[in-house]
């Protein structure tokens, strides 16, 4: 069994969270920002939609855009189409 998203959304794994900084301080948990970025794992029907990202791809997207799920031991993102700010080249 899988999960494929429906319309015009998007199934993201999103990217770990960074443990410390570009100087090697440690970020405890408390102050760590939740990742705005992530690989596509799964495109919606909408024709638009895979034209524009595909599987494998690495997106943006808000802050608080989507839904979370967990499903056999991953965390995922449930992402609209108006989510995703920027596809990573």
């Amino acid at each position: 069994m899988k999960i494929q998203p429906l319309d015009d959304r998007v199934l993201v794994v999103p990217a770990s969270e960074e443990e410390t900084t570009a100087s090697g301080i440690i970020i405890p948990d408390t102050a760590k920002e939740k990742p705005r970025r992530g690989t596509v794992a799964a495109v919606g029907n909408d024709e638009e939609l895979q034209e524009l990202v595909k599987k494998g791809d690495t997106i943006l997207y808000g802050k608080y855009a989507g839904d979370e799920l967990a499903y056999d031991g991953t965390d995922y993102l449930i992402l609209n189409r108006g989510d995703i700010l920027a596809k990573l080249s």
